[in-house]
């Protein structure tokens, strides 16, 4: 267990009570998080860090312009397709009841074919692509909450964690010097060897928590690491957080208009239903315009002995419309569609799945944050309360009235109820930015983030790409821009608080 509080088992002289005075402003400078300044790292620029760097985030927008590229996939079935070929023959054995025929011949010309009609497929496949670039792009705001989410949580973490560190090790000190004590005390017969065992029992718990509490603090650092992709370096208090509801019914109805997944399920299943038509589209008929113009050469080896009766060359061109009309397929364009139904059954599904996971996230996270809030206020009344009644014990301790362990305990009650009201900030603002998160109001643009240039906007890529035909227009070959944390150092469990170091190790 943690614990706090000024030495034991003795009066205490003006030399420790300064020191106690001191131990308990670095506690309380601790308890307050929300109020320390820092000239270190903010949260907004941790967030703008990850905008910019964080790769699952480089790997969605990537993903999302992938998604962009189905709508001229799609679109490329609509548009005339025109090749060129060549084929030379060599006739190796030639028919011996045939006497003009050609040695050797080469074919050249180009082919144009021309869809015309073919069932609507075409048409709700671009249509179906459509709704999926629209449903990628709201998937991509939720992506983009979610590492927001887990950068904030990561950034309120470390701020915890250094906060129980401190407090932890101003505890072993405080529990040595009363260790100290209570053997002075016992040197002169005034405790027993009880008390001793009860001191040191205390401390060594203290040091333990004290492992503890270190190993959680470079967990959390280097979570804020993997996040971020730089080492968090003082952390500044977090800003207030805008735009929070006033109840938990309004925060419902903002998150059920723009809640990122919850639109992107819409989109899929509206994308579903077009995938159905394209289905239905097996079973009618299909029209297209064809043309070709072809170039033959004989090398003068057609006709034989009397080739001389013959053109060794000639050109030949033709048009023509070909009409396919599907009478038995075996039941593949019936079992496509019902597959299709399926599918869009499914998706529609889905939709009231996700909604009722939103309405379930909203009233949850509504609920931790006023429940953080509460907590916080009951943490502070408790610190103030423990603080005085620390104070009491420890007088009626230097008259006899009270026990080591009393103290001790007194001790404990105090740091509980810090390193609660510690927590509880932590926890009352990670509830707070989820619920925001979940409401669609946690993005960068939400946040008004600094990331030095233009927000990206997946709208871009796909007005880029939408109306590209040629087959040789290409993007530079791809490569990772978020940075490795490779050469990050590891990090430790050391901790500056006000401009006091506290080691990571008791080296």
């Amino acid at each position: 267990m943690l614990g706090t509080g000024p030495g034991i088992g003795r009066v205490v002289g003006p030399k420790d009570m300064t020191a106690w005075k001191g131990g308990v402003a670095l506690l309380c400078s601790l308890a307050v998080l929300a109020h320390t300044p820092a000239q270190a790292d903010t949260l907004r620029e941790a967030l703008a860090k990850a905008y910019l760097t964080n790769p699952s985030l480089q790997a969605a927008r990537a993903e999302q312009r992938a998604t962009d590229e189905d709508v001229p996939i799609a679109r490329s079935n609509a548009l005339p397709d025109l090749s060129v070929g060549a084929t030379q023959i060599e006739f190796l054995k030639r028919s011996p009841n045939s006497f003009t025929a050609p040695e050797r011949t080469l074919v050249v010309g180009p082919d144009l074919t021309v869809p015309l009609y073919a069932g609507g497929a075409v048409k709700n496949s671009i249509k179906a692509a459509k709704e999926r670039v629209a449903a990628g792009q709201a998937g991509l705001r939720g992506t983009e909450s979610s590492i927001f989410a887990q950068v904030v949580a990561a950034y309120m973490d470390v701020l915890r964690a250094e906060g129980l560190v401190a407090l932890s090790q101003n505890q072993v000190n405080v529990l040595q010097v009363n260790l100290e004590a209570t053997r002075d005390r016992f040197e002169i017969g005034d405790l027993t060897r009880t008390d001793i065992a009860q001191s040191e029992s205390r401390r060594a718990l203290a040091v333990s928590d004290l492992q503890n509490a270190r190993a959680e603090l470079i967990n959390a650092r280097e979570d804020y690491i993997r996040l971020v992709g730089d080492a968090p370096t003082n952390l500044q208090a977090p800003p207030p957080l805008p735009g929070l509801p006033e109840s938990v019914g309004e925060s419902v109805v903002i998150a059920l208009e723009n809640n990122p997944d919850l639109i992107a399920a819409k989109e899929r299943a509206e994308a579903a239903g077009f995938d159905s038509e394209v289905a239905g589209a097996g079973r009618l008929p299909t029209i297209g315009a064809f043309g070709n113009y072809d170039y033959t050469d004989f090398f003068g080896t057609l006709g034989g002995p009397v080739s001389s009766n013959f053109t060794q060359s000639e050109r030949t061109a033709n048009v023509g419309v070909q009409i396919t009309i599907p009478i038995f397929q075996g039941g593949e364009p019936a079992a496509r569609q019902r597959q299709a139904y399926a599918r869009e059954n499914a998706a529609l599904e889905n939709v009231i799945a996700t909604q009722r996971l939103v309405i379930d996230n909203v009233r949850s996270s509504y609920a931790s944050w006023q429940a953080s809030n509460a907590v916080i206020e009951s943490s502070q009344a408790a610190v103030a309360a423990a603080t005085l009644s620390l104070e009491g014990v420890r007088a009626e301790n230097s008259i006899g009235n009270r026990t080591i362990l009393d103290v001790l305990n007194a001790e404990q009650e105090l740091l509980v109820a810090r390193a609660q009201l510690v927590t509880a900030r932590r926890n009352a603002y990670v509830a707070g930015f989820t619920l925001l998160a979940v409401m669609g109001r946690a993005e960068a643009r939400d946040l008004n983030l600094d990331t030095g240039g233009v927000l990206y906007d997946p709208q871009f890529n796909y007005e880029r790409v939408k109306g590209k035909i040629w087959d040789w227009d290409r993007d530079p070959e791809p490569s990772a821009t978020a940075p490795s944390t490779v050469d990050v150092p590891a990090a430790d469990a050391t901790v500056t608080i006000d401009g006091i170091t506290i080691p990571g190790t008791d080296d």
